[in-house]
Formats: structure tokens, sequence, C-alpha cells
């Protein structure tokens, strides 16, 4: 004999994340999802863009039934509500910035690389006159 299915009702602060059971079933919020009556808990996962994941704990209780009924499920808690919180901001990126150079000055008349080359020496010149020892 397959184990009975059991509604939960699922829901989530904003509305609109994706729940997914560990069981298997999902779907987006708020919305009802029908699971096989476990015998044990489960839990509940929620995620949506811009919120951080969070998942909730379910507590499956099975109230004691007559021999002609089978024992009612219940589930703790029912509804299944998360309140997603904000994920923060990524800080984006600092492009890192090279300095400028530093244009040339701009001269009317040709450019410092066709400037004529001055001939010299690096000493300086030689004082006509001077003693020598």
């Amino acid at each position: 004999m397959a184990a009975p299915e059991v509604p939960v009702q699922l829901d989530s602060v904003p509305p609109g994340a994706e729940a997914k059971t560990s069981l298997g079933p999902g779907c987006r919020t708020p919305c009802t999802v029908q699971v096989p009556a476990p015998d044990g808990g489960f839990s509940v996962t929620f995620t949506m863009d811009k919120y951080l994941p969070a998942t909730v704990p379910v507590q499956v209780i099975r109230n004691t039934g007559d021999f002609n009924n089978s024992p009612p499920v219940v589930m703790d808690p029912s509804p299944v509500v998360a309140e997603l919180q904000p994920a923060p901001a990524v800080p984006k990126a600092v492009k890192h910035m090279r300095p400028k150079k530093p244009k040339p000055p701009k001269s009317a008349t040709a450019p410092a690389a066709a400037a004529p080359a001055t001939t010299g020496s690096a000493f300086p010149a030689p004082v006509p006159g001077a003693a020598r020892q």
C-alpha cells in the first residue's frame, strides 16, 4: 500500500521564492505541494534572487486514530513560511587607474625632436690667459 499524500502549504516573505522540499516536490510561493506522508520530519528550502536562502525544518506529527480510520498526519509548522533576508551587496571591483602622462607643451615651432643639436663639450670652455702652474 502506497503512503498517502498530504498537502503542505508553502509561503515566503517576500512572496515568489522557489520552495523545494527535501522529499522532492517544489513550487513558487505561495503554493501547496503534495508530499508522501513521511514517517519523520523533512525540510523546505526557500531561494530567491538577491535574498539569502532559508531552510525551515518541518516536524511530522501522527495523531492516533481508531481502528476504522488511518491516523491523521499534521505538519508543524503549518503553513510553512520563511522570511527571507536580503543578501549583502557585493562590492564592485575597483578599477586600477594609471596616472596619465603629462602631454608635452605645444609649440608654434618645429617639434623638439627636430630641433638642431648643439655641439659642445660637457667640460667648461678654457678661460684665455689663465695661468698654468
